[in-house]
C-alpha cells in the first residue's frame, strides 16, 4: 500500500512516539502526502501534526515538535512512496527496447520520473510531465534535476522520441532556468540524426541557459544485436568519432574563454573510438559526469599516478580484473604500473567481449555475469577477482534488493561460485584500487 511504513529507525521520533511497522502515513499538517517529495517538503516545519492510519483502520494524529533538520526516523515500502512514472516515449535509440527477451521484469520498466532524478540521479525527458508537474518542481525547489535533451530542435526531438509532445523541451528548460532550478543535461548522439550541426545547435541553445544548465554530457548511441523491428541506426567509428570531437572542441574552447569551463563534454567512448587521447584532468572540473562515462579514464590515470606511493611494498598478492573492450588497454596499463611498483603483486586482466548484447557494446558498465563467467572459467588462477562498481545495477530498478545484481540477474555469489574466486568491487579511482589491493594482500 502507498505510504506504508516498513521500518522504524532506532532512536528516532517515530520509535519514540510508538509509530509501528505496517502503519500508513496519510497527511502532515493537513496536507495529503502523495509521495516522497511531499513528505520531504512538509517535513521541514518544526511543528507537525502527522496523521497515521493503523492496520485496523483507526486514525491517529501525532503532534510533534522537532528541529528543522530532523526527520521522523521512518522508512517506507517504496523509495518514492508511489509507483514510478513510466516513460511514454518510443526513442529511436532506447536501450531497453534493445534488451533480449526473458530478463527480469523490472529491467523492461522505463522510468521517466523527476522524483527519481532528484533522489537517485536518473535522467528524465520532461515529455511525460504536465505543466503542473513543472510547477511542482519549481515550488518544491527540486534541484538539481538531470534532463535528457538529445536535441532542442522541436521537430527532430518529436522524431527522435516518437512523442508528439517532445518538441516543447526548450520552453520548459527556460521556465526552470528562470526559476533558478539547476539542471544537468545529457545528449545521446546518433550519427546522421542529431550530430554535427544539430549537436552544435543544441549545445549553443543550452549554453544560453548557463549557469542554470550546469553542464552537458554527450554520449554515443549504443546499439545491441537485439534490434528486431527497430529503426536502423548507424554507430560511431574512428573517423566519425574524430569529426565529432573536432566539431565540439571549437565550442569547448569558446566556452573555456568565456566561463572557464568547457560546459559540454564528450564521454570517454568517443576518444577511445577515435584513438585520441583524453583531455587533461582540469578539463573535467570535479568529475561530475562520471555516471555518463565522462572522464572515467582520466580520473583513473591521475589517481593511480597520484596514489601509487600508498601501495604497500611489503605485501604480495595475486588478482584478476575483468573489463570491457573499450577500457581494456587502460586497465592493462594501470595494472602494469602497480606491478612495476611492487613486483610481488601479480594482476591478470581479462578483456570481456559483450556476447550478450553484441560486440558493438564495449563499455564495462553493460557487461553481464554470464559473459564474465563464460570467458574466464578455468582461466582465473588468482584468489580475488576485481570488478568495477558500475557493472552492478543501482537505484529504483532494484527495489529493496540490497545485493549487487548484474544486468542478467546474476549476483556476486553466483560469480564467486562459478569461478571459485572472491569478488572485490572497486569504484572509479586508482586510490580505491590500490587500497583494496593493500587490504587483500599478505606479507611478502
Amino acid at each position: 500500500m502507498k505510504n506504508r511504513i516498513t521500518n522504524i529507525l532506532p532512536g528516532g521520533i517515530g520509535e519514540e512516539l510508538g509509530i509501528e511497522k505496517g502503519d500508513v502515513l496519510l497527511s502532515i499538517n493537513g496536507t495529503e502526502v502523495k509521495d516522497i517529495i511531499d513528505y520531504n517538503f512538509l517535513l521541514a516545519d518544526e511543528y507537525l501534526e502527522v496523521e497515521i492510519e493503523k492496520p485496523d483502520g483507526e486514525i491517529w494524529v501525532y503532534e510533534i515538535e522537532k528541529e528543522y533538520h530532523e526527520d521522523l526516523g521512518i522508512e517506507f515500502e517504496a523509495s518514492i512512496m508511489d509507483k514510478a512514472i513510466s516513460c511514454s516515449n518510443k526513442c529511436m535509440f532506447c536501450f531497453i527496447d534493445q534488451l533480449p527477451k526473458g530478463m527480469r521484469e523490472t529491467l523492461y520498466f522505463k522510468d521517466d520520473d523527476s522524483r527519481l532524478s532528484f533522489l537517485q540521479g536518473n535522467f528524465v525527458t520532461l515529455t511525460n510531465m504536465k505543466d503542473e508537474d513543472i510547477d511542482r518542481i519549481i515550488r518544491y525547489r527540486i534541484s538539481p534535476i538531470n534532463i535528457s535533451v538529445h536535441t532542442t530542435n522541436p521537430e527532430l526531438r518529436v522524431k527522435m522520441l516518437s512523442n508528439r509532445f517532445a518538441g516543447n523541451i526548450y520552453p520548459r528548460l527556460v521556465k526552470l532556468a528562470e526559476a533558478g532550478i539547476e539542471m544537468n543535461t545529457q545528449i545521446v548522439v546518433v550519427p546522421g540524426v542529431n550530430n554535427g550541426e544539430e549537436l552544435e545547435r543544441t549545445v549553443e541553445d543550452l549554453y544560453k541557459l548557463y549557469p542554470s544548465i550546469q553542464n552537458i554530457a554527450a554520449v554515443p548511441v549504443g546499439i545491441t544485436k537485439h534490434r528486431e523491428g527497430l529503426q536502423k541506426l548507424d554507430i560511431f567509428n574512428k573517423e566519425t568519432a574524430r569529426a565529432e570531437i573536432e566539431n565540439v572542441k571549437k565550442l569547448q574552447e569558446k566556452y573555456i574563454k568565456e566561463i572557464g569551463t568547457p560546459f559540454v563534454r564528450l564521454s570517454d567512448e568517443f576518444y577511445v573510438l577515435a584513438k585520441i587521447d583524453l583531455p587533461e584532468g582540469n578539463f573535467y572540473d570535479n568529475y561530475e559526469q562520471l555516471e555518463d562515462g565522462v572522464g572515467v579514464i582520466r580520473l583513473l590515470r591521475d589517481t593511480i599516478d597520484r596514489d601509487l606511493d600508498i601501495l604497500n611494498q611489503n605485501l604480495k598478492g595475486h588478482f584478476s580484473i575483468v573489463t570491457g573492450v573499450s577500457a581494456y588497454n587502460e586497465i592493462k596499463n594501470v595494472s602494469e604500473k602497480i606491478m612495476k611498483k611492487n613486483q610481488n603483486i601479480k594482476i591478470d586482466v581479462f578483456k570481456i567481449t559483450n556476447e550478450f548484447f553484441g560486440e558493438t557494446i564495449t563499455v564495462s558498465g553493460l557487461l553481464t555475469g554470464q559473459d564474465i563467467i563464460n570467458q574466464t572459467k578455468n582461466k582465473i588462477s588468482s584468489k580475488y577477482l576485481i570488478m568495477a562498481d558500475n557493472m552492478f545495477r543501482k537505484g529504483y530498478e532494484l527495489g529493496n534488493i540490497k545485493e549487487r545484481v548484474m544486468l542478467d540477474d546474476l549476483k556476486i555469489k553466483n560469480i564467486e561460485q562459478e569461478l571459485g574466486v572472491k569478488v572485490i568491487v572497486c569504484d572509479y579511482t586508482g586510490e580505491d584500487l590500490i587500497k583494496l589491493i593493500n587490504e587483500h594482500c599478505e606479507e611478502a
